[in-house]
């Protein structure tokens, strides 16, 4: 069973200061297109052996992002934080991993049993992942 990876988009693209303020559908494209190589590898450096199912979840003005292949790309209709949690429920016995530094939003998905990692994991690929 192929661990289940949520990427909280607006949290990871939010953690680094680099103007994804001015486009934000921008920012979230080019995170979707970094997390492309997970599906296969994982997370190996935070314990996430791949191959995975690669899930991002956009909100606000980063609605409507497409998925490509190796990431799906979910358009939270209002709370991307109450979409992950959704999720994370919906995961049940499978394995569970949720990419946030957003405290309330990890104690929510541990609460389902999902496992949390901070945005660096995704963040700070080798730019030979990239």
């Amino acid at each position: 069973m192929r661990i289940l990876l949520i990427v909280d988009g607006a949290n990871v693209v939010g953690s680094v200061p680099d103007g994804w303020w001015r486009d934000r559908r921008g920012a979230a494209e080019r995170l979707r297109d970094r997390l492309v190589p997970l599906a296969g590898d994982g997370l190996p450096g935070a314990g996430v052996p791949g191959p995975v199912e690669t899930l991002l979840v956009v909100e606000g003005r980063a609605r409507g992002v497409e998925s490509v292949p190796g990431v799906r790309v979910e358009s939270a209709p209002g709370s991307g934080d109450d979409l992950i949690a959704e999720l994370a429920r919906g995961a049940g016995d499978r394995p569970c991993v949720v990419v946030t530094a957003d405290r309330e939003l990890r104690r929510r998905v541990e609460a389902y049993g999902a496992r949390c990692v901070g945005p660096r994991t995704v963040r700070q690929l080798p730019d030979e992942r990239r």
